[in-house]
């Protein structure tokens, strides 16, 4: 067969060639909406939060920290479902015996059920990490948000009282101020935590508005009139917010600690509440006989503050779109 010109095939091909040829183009663009899944003309795009939550569904160590998280949280407000027996009923005549059917934890220096304590001091830890990082975040959000938002002398002040707050050691602090509180609940650790705590969400969320409030989209709204609630609260808090949730999640694996801290050094919570800090303090006088005492609350501190940690750890590489 003789070879064609193109001009001689352009001429072959016609009208219909190029409409065929138009119509082949057009169904495979119609299959092929553009590139990889969720870039295509006819896709949705994707918020920083479903992308954070793609993430974090196939991240391991997310999964195994919410796992232990959720388990603490379940027997701290259900403890009776692992642990049937009474946390402040103790027998002398056990006193530091070892691990024995029933009680494999054994028995603390009084002879009460070291695996009761341990169940029943979570709920105490927990309620101080959470009920704390609520507040914090509460309080350093809306400051350093109003500091960062609206500027001049409400930033100056700010700063200057957060330099003060910083200036104040933590463990020194809380010797100072716990120890005039004679309650023996949660709550005057929980407000001393929340006192001293609130600074650092208060940094963090006034860099963090201040960068969002100069993006594009702010600026359109202050344009087209938006009010100041309107732009705090429907474009610059949830753009804003993702750092904030960060450090709040991996302070509060600190807050627990930092509780323990405080019963060990007998300022924080005081008999009768359970607590491990109570436990390890109890038990670290007995450490070369009866190990036992001192190996489980600290080992249950130190996994609860492992996996918080871990699960802030999980949500900062989620949020962060700079680690994608």
């Amino acid at each position: 067969m003789p070879e064609q010109t193109p001009d001689e095939a352009i001429s072959s091909a016609g009208a219909g060639g190029t409409m065929d040829l138009a119509l082949e183009e057009g169904t495979t663009l119609e299959k092929t909406p553009g590139g990889p899944a969720g870039t295509g003309p006819g896709t949705k795009p994707q918020s920083l939060w479903s992308d954070a939550w793609h993430d974090l569904r196939r991240n391991p160590v997310f999964i195994i920290s919410a796992l232990i998280i959720l388990f603490l949280v379940i027997i701290s407000i259900w403890p009776q479902l692992i642990a049937s027996g009474d946390p402040l009923d103790c027998n002398l005549d056990k006193a530091q015996q070892g691990s024995q059917p029933g009680h494999p934890f054994g028995y603390d220096g009084q002879g009460c059920d070291v695996y009761t304590r341990v169940v029943y001091g979570a709920r105490n830890s927990v309620t101080v990490g959470i009920c704390s990082t609520i507040g914090v975040s509460l309080i350093g959000s809306i400051l350093g948000g109003f500091a960062g938002f609206f500027g001049g002398w409400w930033d100056a002040v700010l700063s200057r009282l957060t330099d003060v707050f910083f200036g104040i050691p933590v463990v020194l602090g809380g010797l100072v101020f716990l120890s005039v509180v004679t309650s023996s609940t949660v709550w005057p650790v929980i407000g001393f935590i929340v006192l001293l705590g609130w600074p650092q969400i208060a940094r963090i969320a006034r860099g963090s508005v201040i960068t969002a409030k100069h993006n594009d989209y702010v600026q359109a709204a202050r344009a087209l009139g938006a009010s100041n609630g309107r732009m705090m609260l429907r474009h610059i808090a949830p753009n804003a917010i993702a750092p904030v949730i960060v450090v709040a999640t991996i302070a509060l694996g600190t807050y627990i600690s930092l509780e323990a801290t405080l019963s060990f050094l007998g300022v924080g919570l005081k008999p009768p509440a359970v607590s491990w800090g109570i436990d390890i303090s109890a038990a670290s006088q007995y450490i070369r006989n009866a190990p036992h005492m001192l190996l489980w609350p600290a080992g249950a501190l130190a996994v609860t503050v492992l996996a918080f940690i871990m699960l802030g750890d999980a949500v900062r590489d989620a949020l962060d779109p700079k680690l994608r």
